[in-house]
Parts: C-alpha cells; structure tokens; sequence
C-alpha cells in the first residue's frame, strides 16, 4: 500500500492494551482505523479511570494477566521501557498477537526467549517502531531503493530531546521510573531501526561514547556501529540542546553516488528529504540536487498529522499481519537486533567506549 492509498476498514479485529501513557495514544489510532479496542490496562487507576472516558465499553484492569483470557486478537505492550519481554511470551504463548513497543528486550538472554517464543507460536510480534514508517524515512527508503545513492557507506541518525538540565535531570534522575534505571545507550531503536532497515544490515559491533556527562551519568550517546554489510552507522540520542522539538528526528543515508537526509527545520518541513547526486556519477555529468516533499498518509480520505503517521502504518500492519496473515512490518528479529545494540552499548560505556560485538540474532 502506498501513503496516499484510501483505506476503508470495517469492525472485526479486537485488541488490548497494556500501559496508558503511550498506550492510549496508540489506542486513539487504533480506534480511527477501526481496531476495536475492548481492554485496556494500567497501574495506575486514575490513568484507567480517564481512558474509561474515551472507550466506555472497554474492560478495565491493573493486572495485565487478566487480559490473556480476554477474548483478544491481539495486545499492543506500551508499559515501562524495560518490562516488554515476559508479557509479549506470555501472550504469544497463549496464541494473541503482539505489537511490542521500544525495546523488544533487554538482555540477549531476554532476546533469545522471546525469537523462541515467536517461532514456536501460532501468533505472531511486531516491533512497533514507528521511526521506520515515519515521512522522512518513506522519501529515504525510496532514494535508497531507486539506486540513485549507489552503495551505501554512511547512515546517521539523531533522536534527540531539547530539554533545560533541570528537566532533564528530573526525567533520568529519578531511579523509581524507567528512563532513570535503563543505561543510557537502552533507548535506541529510534535511531538504530530504521538505520537497520534502511541499509538491510545486521549491527555487528558497537561503541557507545558519553556526550554531557560531567562525570556523572551521560545526558547524551554517540553509537558507532559496524554493520553486517561494512557500512557504519552513527546515531545519537538523549537529552541535547538546540533541536526544534521534542522527540526530534534526522536521518542521512550516504552513498557511493551521493546523500538523502532529512532536512533540519521546523514543522512540516523537518519531513522533507534532500538528496543530492554527483555529477561524475551521472550519464549527464551533471550534479543534481533537490528538496522532495512527502506525500500525506491517508486514512479514510483524510490525512494523519505527521508526527502520527509512523504509528498509524503500524498499527495498519499489525492489522494486516492478524487478519489476513501479512508479514509483520518489522519482525523479532530485526527487533532484537535492534534492541542489543543499546545492550551492548551499555557495555562499551562502561568499558571506557571498547568495542563490543552485538549478538548475532539474524538466524
């Protein structure tokens, strides 16, 4: 299917969702694209009272178990960062389908249950890294599929957060919340997956290095990773000064022949890509140059907010994986894969940035 396809979906397929700070976001798509969301579950009863608002007709719990016997097709996991892995097995093992949110695991331990639980399952995980389907990664995907760029050698990508330092400090100082107890390199699949599926590499090693630090816990990584296929990708993400909003996005894919990278900008123009050709590469011998515009993804005949519209192809593949047995868009073990870099990145930090293999999870 293409952005710009028209998409009519009736009633059918049912869902749960288990954490409501992401989760009723997602469970806000979900719904606008005809998923029937008929479980909804969270810690915290205020949070579950307000979502009982939006969807009255759905079940409510605290206890995420209460949902393997819920009459679900499938689960979206949207609860704390690092406590994906036993309920996603838990789920797959019951035979409901799981979308799975930022971190498919967090040890290779973790990883490797998980692969196994998918595979011997009649379900099927999906990592819902919505990075990958995002306007600015659609243009690349399409510069790089055309050939234009030659073989890729360089791919970066930033996902950054332009917070004050008191800000900062209150979000990953704190050791009761998640983002205070993961590592510093563990929220990295905003960068690393769509760098994995733009290039169709494996991470092979990796490097983390501190930016910020102050001798205390980094507020910012730089991630160099050897890929499978000798190209090398850079990514950075954390807390840095200077970009133009929250949960901020930039990708550059360099060839041999040339570059494509998002465009550093404001608004809907931080969507738009810019590539660039070399002359001696061309028949013409011209250099070619240009700013190509995304088209809007349409839902119904009517367009999704951009910053909504990586989401919405996920759960539009999670949709076809379970009703009409399509491939997941970005199965477990590109997830998993995915997911070690920042395991193993934690190590080289801790090791003084040595380089440490990734585990290899291709097969």
């Amino acid at each position: 299917m293409t952005a710009t396809d028209e998409r009519v979906y009736t009633e059918g397929m049912r869902i749960g969702i288990v954490g409501l700070l992401r989760g009723l976001y997602m469970a806000e798509s979900a719904h606008r694209i005809g998923v029937e969301v008929i479980a909804l579950c969270d810690r915290d009863a205020e949070r579950l009272a307000a979502a009982h608002a939006e969807f009255p007709g759905a079940r409510l719990t605290e206890d995420w178990t209460d949902l393997l016997d819920a009459g679900l097709d499938g689960v979206v996991l949207a609860n704390d960062f690092d406590a994906h892995t036993a309920l996603a097995i838990a789920f797959l093992d019951r035979g409901i389908h799981v979308l799975s949110e930022t971190a498919a695991c967090v040890s290779e331990e973790e990883g490797r249950r998980l692969i196994a639980a998918t595979e011997r399952s009649t379900a099927t995980y999906t990592f819902a890294e919505n990075y990958v389907f995002h306007p600015h990664t659609r243009l690349l995907r399409e510069s790089v599929d055309s050939g234009e760029l030659g073989s890729i050698v360089l791919a970066e990508a930033d996902y950054l957060h332009s917070l004050s330092p008191q800000d900062t400090a209150a979000l990953i100082g704190d050791p009761a919340h998640w983002r205070g107890r993961i590592p510093p390199t563990a929220y990295c699949t905003h960068t690393v997956s769509p760098l994995l599926e733009l290039t169709g590499a494996w991470p092979v090693e990796v490097s983390a290095y501190p930016v910020g630090s102050g001798g205390g816990r980094p507020a910012a990584v730089v991630l160099a990773i050897r890929l499978s296929d000798g190209a090398l990708a850079l990514t950075r993400h954390g807390f840095l000064a200077g970009e133009a909003g929250s949960h901020w996005s930039w990708i550059s894919v360099r060839g041999a022949h040339g570059l494509a990278e998002s465009v550093r900008a404001t608004g809907d123009d931080a969507w738009s890509v810019r590539v660039r050709t070399e002359g001696w590469a061309q028949d013409g011998g011209q250099t070619h140059e240009e700013i190509r515009v995304p088209d809007h993804y349409l839902v119904n005949d009517e367009p999704v907010d951009r910053m909504a519209e990586g989401t919405v192809a996920v759960l539009e593949g999670f949709r076809a994986t379970v009703e009409h047995g399509a491939p997941p868009l970005i199965p477990v073990r590109p997830a998993v894969a995915a997911s070690l870099v920042g395991v193993a990145g934690a190590e080289s930090l801790a090791t003084g940035s040595a380089p440490v293999r990734v585990p290899d999870v291709s097969a």
